[in-house]
């Protein structure tokens, strides 16, 4: 039996870690080359791309893609995982009144570029050791702080007053690879003068992958079980389109999949990063990008028609 290749839109439940999905997804498809595309922690649900065959050569493009969540931050207590799993570690009850324009003005506030010190459970390595493998240990470490990019962050709420010790509400962000909504959560209610947690969470988008054509398990056993599981299969070309795309002619289509080196020269576009190309087909034949010591050569960074 010819193996599948593609990406499969996982609508992962709360309780699962990413391996878990990945085992779980082995089974069912009863095949070894299964690989997700970035962490998302045990509670969290929604959008989880998970690549099956040749695809798996192209997971690292859909993890660096741009993410969209919809969370929920709770005011009055923080967590020592800054999510609902965690122990409380500071409580101030909110003994306020406060307004929807408050809020808003926090959100925009928090729109662009901003720095994250990731928290101590995640699985950033810090001296070779992931930080939670500290975090268990009850040790505390100096973390490296990291940009990242906002693009969007609106409030879900209709209230114009938020009452009572501890307030809940939820909102949307849109952001970049690398960002942590608990600490995004964290901040907001940091910003609203109170301890917060990110109370929920769930991604509704991945690259270009939606909660709208995501499965569940119990979908991907049925079509698995009535032949069908094809129809939940995304070509591996709509892993990279967020990249940009070359296409090229049959002559050089045989040189790409043989793991050519190419003269810039060729070409008519400049590569200032990975770049995905094509033959005159659509099919994805590998992905490129500048040579890192001769300037007019690009080179073959992943050759996706090999196996």
């Amino acid at each position: 039996m010819e193996e599948l290749t593609g990406i499969l839109v996982l609508h992962k439940p709360a309780g699962f870690t990413s391996h878990d999905c990945i085992m779980k997804v082995r089974k069912i498809l009863r095949m070894k080359r299964v690989g997700h595309t970035g962490t998302l922690d045990p509670d969290v649900t929604g959008v989880l791309p998970i690549c099956l065959g040749r695809a798996t050569k192209i997971a690292e493009y859909i993890t660096d893609a741009g993410k969209e969540y919809i969370g929920e931050v709770t005011l009055g207590f923080a967590t020592s995982t800054e999510d609902a799993s965690g122990e409380i570690v500071e409580e101030k009850k909110v003994n306020r009144t406060i307004s929807r324009v408050e809020i808003l003005q926090v959100l925009e506030s928090l729109k662009g570029t901003i720095t994250q010190i990731p928290p101590m459970f995640s699985a950033v390595k810090v001296n070779g050791k992931r930080l939670y493998e500290y975090a268990f240990k009850g040790q505390t470490v100096e973390r490296p702080s990291r940009e990242v990019q906002i693009l969007d962050l609106e409030l879900l709420d209709d209230r114009n007053e938020f009452v009572g010790e501890n307030i809940t509400f939820s909102f949307r962000v849109a952001c970049s690879k690398g960002t942590y909504v608990r600490t995004l959560a964290v901040t907001i209610g940091e910003k609203l003068g109170f301890p917060a947690h990110m109370s929920k969470l769930m991604r509704n988008r991945s690259a270009v992958f939606t909660l709208e054509s995501s499965v569940t398990f119990d979908q991907i056993s049925e079509m698995k079980e009535n032949n069908t599981i094809s129809k939940a299969i995304f070509p591996i070309e709509t892993g990279v389109m967020n990249l940009p795309k070359l296409v090229v002619d049959g002559d050089i289509s045989s040189k790409i999949i043989n793991g050519a080196v190419l003269m810039k020269k060729h070409f008519s576009i400049e590569m200032h990063e990975p770049t995905a190309v094509f033959d005159e087909s659509g099919k994805l034949l590998a992905i490129y990008q500048n040579h890192p010591d001769k300037d007019w050569l690009l080179k073959p960074v992943k050759i996706i028609q090999i196996d």
